[in-house]
């Protein structure tokens, strides 16, 4: 499924200082005062390496991402930010830089959607990394006009580095650099790079001549490279920064803000965690170059960081909880009403306000979460995507049945064969949510997406087990899938050693329940939810 949040990042998850930046008070009425205006000039969202995260796999509650939920915030906050650009850098449409040939409908429709869903929430450009180039430079070109982004990498031959955008009467300089090469220091076929830096400062120039006097970098480089285009280029107002390539569906950590000289370094965490929101307040009317102060959020961003993994670990923690036997009322509450007090201290924190004077900007890192809601538009692009993956899938892969097993070794034979002997089993398992994973995926559309039946069958992919569309006797997640195949078992149930009794309660964790798919899952804990009389208990 979509990845989202390892375990190992969540403690330090999204330096969010809420749903929207802080209010204009005290800090920004001096500097008000010649406008009246109390809105930014210009808002800029910002997002990191994308990587074709359209949503997260919905495994657990409350799970970090989706770019539906993404353009519903950037739809509700119209009304604050007219005036406003979307804008990324690192990989932006595959999550992988290889398409595998059985996956290469599937991931060229879900770059699609993506593209579609880009277009939807207003992204201006990007720069661009290896991933994008995954099926070749001819399906860039048509992902990059269905989203109708500029794809900036002035450093790359033949590609267009700077745009030039007029927002609210201020001219807005976009420049990218990129170096999508891979792990083998090999670039995409048909790509060649120049050095980054000079071809960045020439962007500058370019987009001055424009008339731009805002200048924004958007920079597809490793992190260190990227942070040494401030110090060279210190016209740039923001420079986003995004990976040069990404692998796989971990996801990252939050990386707070900082200011080299006086520009303001961005960068999200992967795959739609969050978003950031820098508000650029023009004010006065000087003959010299802009330059903005810090009018809250870069200073305390470590801090709120902070405060944002602690939140983030209790929520894991308490969605972790529900429906636990095992955990007194007392603890539940006493760890709600700690996570009431530590939203509260994040709250007073981003409330501070900083008194400044002249043009000023504010930083903010918004979660992607359900909570925000979900714009029509984008939702139905998903829903239209999953569909059309499942009908094809459907049809293209009717002929894959799993490998038979080796000779002498066991294949799985379904619940039904088990229930055989094991009736009281079959009745506890018929109580959990194991009973009714296949169901969820077919709810929804993605009973044969390849991103997410592996975890919904028995023994999938698996000699003599199932495949995304044979596995009639092996749907949800049976008894086979911890205890082993069951066929040689079955024929001699009195013989040792042919089936797994007692398997250990971290055995599910190497196969689904892991990060991202999962988020704070404790084997012992859970190990109880699927327990019952005549299953583990006497």
């Amino acid at each position: 499924m979509i990845p989202f949040l390892a375990i190992a990042a969540a403690a330090g998850m999204a330096a969010c200082q809420g749903c929207k930046p802080p209010a204009t008070g005290a800090a920004s009425a001096e500097a008000d005062a010649d406008t009246g205006a109390t809105r930014p000039t210009v808002r800029l969202y910002v997002l990191s390496t994308v990587a074709g995260a359209l949503e997260p796999c919905g495994c657990t509650k409350d799970q970090l991402g989706g770019i539906d939920h993404l353009a519903a915030l950037i739809e509700s906050q119209r009304g604050e930010a007219p005036d406003h650009l979307v804008v990324g850098a690192g990989p932006m449409l595959f999550m992988e830089p290889e398409v595998k040939p059985d996956r290469r409908s599937q991931d060229a429709w879900k770059a699609e959607a993506m593209a579609l869903a880009a277009k939807e929430i207003g992204l201006a450009a990007w720069a661009p990394g290896e991933n994008d180039w995954a099926l070749g430079a001819e399906s860039l070109a048509k992902y990059q006009e269905q989203a109708g982004a500029a794809l900036l990498a002035r450093n790359l031959e033949g590609e267009k580095g700077v745009v030039v955008r007029d927002v609210a009467g201020v001219k807005v300089g976009l420049i990218g650099v990129s170096d999508p090469k891979g792990r083998t220091g090999a670039y995409p076929d048909g790509v060649k790079a120049g050095p980054a830096i000079d071809a960045l400062k020439a962007g500058v120039e370019e987009a001055k001549k424009q008339g731009a006097t805002v200048f924004v970098g958007l920079a597809a480089l490793p992190r260190g490279e990227a942070l040494r285009l401030a110090d060279n280029a210190p016209e740039l107002h923001v420079l986003v920064l995004g990976k040069p390539s990404e692998r796989g569906d971990v996801n990252d950590g939050p990386k707070p803000p900082v200011l080299i000289g006086t520009t303001l370094v961005v960068e999200t965490p992967n795959h739609l965690q969050s978003v950031a929101v820098v508000d650029l307040f023009v004010r006065g009317k000087g003959d010299g170059p802009l330059v903005f102060a810090d009018a809250g959020g870069v200073s305390k961003a470590e801090e709120l960081i902070s405060l944002s993994a602690r939140i983030r670990e209790l929520e894991i923690r308490l969605n972790s909880w529900e429906g636990s036997k095992t955990v007194s009322a007392k603890d539940v509450a006493d760890r709600k009403a700690d996570l009431e007090k530590l939203r509260a201290e994040k709250a007073k924190l981003e409330a501070a306000e900083t008194k400044v004077t002249g043009s000023f900007f504010r930083y903010s890192s918004v979660e992607v979460r359900e909570k925000l809601g979900a714009d029509k538009e984008v939702a139905g692009q998903l829903l239209a995507y999953y569909k059309r993956v499942n009908a094809h899938n459907k049809e293209a892969f009717a002929d894959r049945v799993p490998e038979p097993p080796a000779k002498g070794e066991a294949s799985y034979i379904g619940i039904d064969a088990c229930t055989n002997c094991h009736d009281e089993e079959r009745k506890v398992f018929d109580g959990t949510a194991h009973a009714r994973a296949y169901a969820t995926l077919q709810q929804d559309f993605k009973e044969y997406n390849l991103d997410c039946v592996s975890c919904h069958v028995t023994g999938y992919g698996k000699p003599g087990g199932s495949t995304v569309t044979h596995n009639a006797s092996l749907q949800n997640v049976q008894c086979e899938e911890c205890h082993g195949p069951g066929s040689l078992h079955a024929k001699d149930p009195e013989k040792k050693g042919l089936i797994q009794l007692s398997p250990a309660p971290d055995s599910c964790v190497t196969q689904c329940h892991h990060p991202p798919h999962v988020e704070g899952f404790e084997p012992m804990a859970k190990m109880q939810l699927i327990l019952g009389p005549g299953h583990g208990r006497y």
